[in-house]
């Protein structure tokens, strides 16, 4: 999101799973999932720090502002919520004129998805988050609202935990005409699993088994907007 409103030459550091866009790469790593180091943050001096409180640790977040570091939680709950970061980031490094030309450009994008598909005859669809256990998301998932604006029936949305694990029983039962496999570093593990010997599933059936990028969907920022067309598209498919 920095990038996309023209702060990214003032980003002095950042954590290993920054890689986008390719200029993010050249950017020092201080930390990872895990934390920060925060004797490096220290000596950097930043003006600024942004932290995402649904993944970095609290504690370290936390210290920070004890130190009396300037931080901002940039943890967007919904699509919506993308052009309020957006907006907010734009103040907090001085470019509100370009942060809100992105955000304009954003949410015109997401109406513009959302009026196509949304109200279309609603299509039964699983989410496959994971393999081996076999794990979907509910309507509590950040991932749940690509399925509902793009016309979809997330089959297990009722399931009291954002991220369950289920059986392939469950999955039977669930009757899906649609199967979302998202393709990320992440789920290598979805090679393992072989949709096929369930052919009476309409989804397996009629060949709606879709991969959408996942490396791009699970993380909210700006570019979410082009996995959520392609996913649109997808789903779309099993109206045809």
């Amino acid at each position: 999101m920095l990038f996309s409103i023209g702060a990214g030459d003032r980003i002095i550091a950042t954590i290993s799973s920054a890689n986008t866009p390719a200029a993010a790469t050249a950017i020092a790593r201080i930390g990872d999932y895990h934390g920060v180091v925060i004797e490096q943050v220290i000596a950097l001096k930043p003006d600024l720090i942004v932290v995402w409180s649904g993944g970095n640790k609290i504690n370290q977040i936390e210290q920070l502002k004890r130190l009396g570091f300037k931080v901002f939680n940039s943890d967007p709950q919904s699509l919506s919520d993308i052009a309020g970061d957006i907006r907010q980031l734009g103040q907090l490094t001085g470019l509100s004129d370009k942060a809100e030309q992105v955000a304009n450009d954003y949410q015109q994008k997401l109406r513009a998805i959302s009026d196509t598909y949304q109200n279309r005859a609603k299509v039964r669809v699983f989410y496959q988050l994971w393999a081996k256990p076999l794990m979907t998301i509910s309507s509590g998932s950040w991932l749940n609202q690509f399925i509902e604006r793009c016309g979809g029936f997330n089959v297990f949305g009722q399931t009291q935990a954002p991220y369950p694990k289920i059986s392939i029983e469950n999955v039977l039962l669930a009757r899906p005409e649609v199967i979302l496999v998202p393709k990320d570093e992440q789920t290598r593990s979805h090679d393992l699993f072989n949709w096929q010997q369930w052919q009476y599933l309409a989804a397996v059936k009629n060949n709606h088994i879709y991969y959408p990028n996942g490396t791009i969907l699970h993380r909210p920022t700006p570019r979410v907007l082009t996995a959520m067309a392609e996913m649109c598209q997808q789903i779309d498919q099993a109206r045809k």
